[in-house]
């Protein structure tokens, strides 16, 4: 019982700490966030930061990772509800759901514009290949296999549609205008998947 407690607390504390990092990073970014603001909006002490995360960065990754796998889950819900036999439509969801996903506050600021600093850009790319490459290769494959595409080397093809659409993520980051960013970036980015397509 008092092993279970002490997990519970462990628990609420990290819950209390992403919590108070994800608002944080996403009104003030990372550098503007100190440990001693975060610890306070949490309501733990500076050795419960540490104990859990080591510091403010091990936070700022954690609430990242968190981030990361939920845009994943949320696209994935997306591709499973479109109609299987329709692989273009599917893609063409799927990558509509996730530049709308990228104009959102949190996503902005911690996912594409502090996380490529913070991480550094070789560790950001492999973060998001970690999280975005299975669902883009999954689409790849089913578009092979329905004969849509020419066969082709598909982890090659997968890595750079993700740099692709990386890049477009990036320009609706820094965009002046973010949403009519998002319009250009899906129209462009279609434009290519649909260079894929076999003549018809």
């Amino acid at each position: 019982m008092q092993r279970r407690s002490q997990e519970d607390r462990s628990r609420a504390t990290r819950a209390a700490l992403e919590r108070a990092g994800r608002d944080l990073f996403t009104e003030r970014g990372f550098a503007a966030t100190s440990a001693e603001q975060l610890v306070a909006a949490a309501g733990v002490t500076r050795g419960a930061l540490h104990h859990h995360y080591g510091d403010k960065r091990g936070l700022f990754l954690a609430v990242l990772e968190q981030l990361e796998q939920e845009i994943t889950a949320e696209v994935r819900r997306v591709l499973d509800a479109t109609d299987p036999g329709d692989v273009l439509a599917g893609m063409t969801a799927g990558l509509a759901c996730f530049l709308e996903i990228c104009v959102r506050p949190e996503v902005l600021r911690i996912a594409l514009t502090d996380a490529p600093t913070v991480l550094g850009w070789q560790a950001w790319r492999e973060l998001e290949a970690r999280h975005g490459l299975g669902l883009i290769t999954d689409q790849l494959h089913r578009a092979t296999s329905a004969g849509l595409i020419a066969t082709a080397p598909v982890p090659v093809l997968a890595q750079l549609l993700l740099s692709a659409i990386a890049e477009a993520s990036l320009i609706v980051a820094h965009a002046a205008d973010p949403a009519s960013a998002r319009l250009d970036t899906q129209q462009s980015l279609l434009l290519l998947i649909t260079g894929l397509l076999r003549p018809s």
